[in-house]
């Protein structure tokens, strides 16, 4: 670091102190070229007092001097101006005194007499710059010691902040869990008054949809669908057929097989209405999608698309069969319903034809008696349910909508949220959950 000014004047003081006046006058003349000021003392008192009225940045000291000699005066220095750096002057004869010096008053250097005008200016200069260095570090240290005191406070600060708003986004995370829980409700009581408009226009198909809902519910299950397929299945065989709602009194309730071109083109496009009615809802796309392809055939002679195979959505290709099931039972899907045995063999036959081989599989093993083996457990009544408690079965409403997921660990706002839904409807849910061990 560069001490000296633009003038090439180190702006700093200088005390030299020495009983001789010629010495004196020396050193005062060689450093008042490179040092902002030159102080002098004729003894150790004298420059002691010196140093008690002015700041001093260098003291040069004799070392022979009367009263008070040069380590003894540098002693004092060192121990009232710390900061003020000490250089000895001595003879070659003085060793024992300059070690003192060394020792006591742990000087910065010492000069010997006679000096070398060059090496004074030198260690001057030296000096300074050492000295500008430890106080631009005392400086940074004190500025690192109030910043971080003052990043300590931030950090207070923003512990605080961050606290407060992690608790308001939890209020407001359990505003938005309430909101969303009573918009669930809202969409639930949607779909069933839905659903209940189509039975009350289906006649002596009423029951038709709460039904294809329940079969097909259990055949997704059966089929290994995540817990939001299944809603979707469910939904779609609620309202599988509103689509229908347009249809004249003498087209709906006309065997389809006595259907001319035009009537048969009408009803074919009760797939494509239910869709377009029930895109603008966001959580019936996935059940809109459904309900379109369920008339889809697996050989491809389906509609409204044509699709074959496995193009066609799963959920459709098993809302197919739980459709065709009740309906050719209860329906006019044929010229004479028929009976459920009867019905069980027409899903069958159309194997690989008009319904997907592995839903027609899932059907046999599901409605010939076997029950899956993962619906096992306990029943048990909801006053009776407990935190902890897993479901082995999903529950549902008697309309067939999904309230909880197969699997699901019971809390107890769950159990609570079960038991007012149970007040609220007036009717008792199923509950089967793990038997314990």
């Amino acid at each position: 670091m560069d001490t000296t000014s633009a003038t090439g004047v180190i702006p700093a003081v200088i005390l030299c102190v020495d009983d001789e006046p010629n010495v004196l006058s020396a050193l005062q003349r060689l450093l008042r070229r490179q040092v902002g000021k030159v102080l002098v003392a004729q003894s150790a008192a004298e420059g002691l007092q010196v140093l008690t009225q002015n700041r001093v940045d260098m003291v040069i000291s004799d070392m022979r001097m009367p009263e008070m000699d040069g380590a003894r005066f540098l002693e004092q220095v060192r121990q009232r101006w710390p900061e003020t750096i000490r250089v000895l002057l001595t003879g070659y004869a003085d060793v024992e005194s300059t070690v003192a010096a060394i020792n006591k008053g742990e000087i910065y250097r010492y000069i010997a007499k006679p000096w070398d005008d060059h090496d004074v200016l030198l260690l001057v200069k030296d000096a300074m710059e050492r000295k500008a260095l430890e106080q631009e570090k005392r400086r940074l240290e004190a500025l690192t010691r109030k910043q971080n005191d003052e990043l300590r406070v931030l950090n207070a600060s923003l512990e605080t902040k961050v606290m407060e708003r992690t608790r308001a986004l939890q209020q407001a995370f359990h505003e938005l869990e309430k909101s969303n829980e009573q918009l669930r409700k809202n969409f639930l009581t949607s779909v069933s008054i839905f659903s209940n408009l189509l039975e009350l226009r289906a006649g002596s198909l009423s029951g038709h949809s709460r039904r294809v809902a329940d079969l097909a519910r259990k055949l997704a299950v059966r089929m290994g669908l995540g817990g939001e397929e299944i809603q979707d299945v469910v939904l779609a065989g609620l309202l599988h057929d509103i689509g229908k709602i347009g249809l004249s009194d003498e087209l709906l309730y006309k065997p389809v097989p006595a259907l001319n071109m035009d009537e048969k083109s009408q009803l074919k496009r009760h797939p494509r209405i239910a869709q377009t009615a029930l895109l603008p809802l966001e959580q019936m796309k996935g059940a809109a999608a459904i309900i379109r392809a369920h008339h889809e055939r697996f050989d491809g002679d389906g509609y409204p698309d044509g699709l074959s195979g496995y193009a066609i959505p799963l959920g459709a290709r098993i809302l197919a069969v739980a459709n065709d099931y009740d309906a050719v039972q209860y329906g006019n899907v044929l010229n004479t319903p028929l009976s459920q045995v009867k019905a069980y063999d027409y899903i069958i036959e159309g194997r690989g034809k008009s319904y997907d081989p592995a839903v027609v599989e899932a059907f046999k093993e599901l409605v010939g008696g076997t029950q899956p083996h993962e619906e096992g457990g306990r029943e048990v009544k909801s006053a009776d349910l407990k935190s902890g408690m897993v479901l082995t079965r999903g529950v549902y409403t008697r309309e067939g909508l999904l309230l909880l997921f197969k699997d699901c660990e019971l809390n107890q706002k769950l159990i609570d949220q079960m038991v007012e839904f149970e007040r609220l409807e007036q009717y008792a849910l199923s509950f089967w959950v793990k038997a314990q061990g």
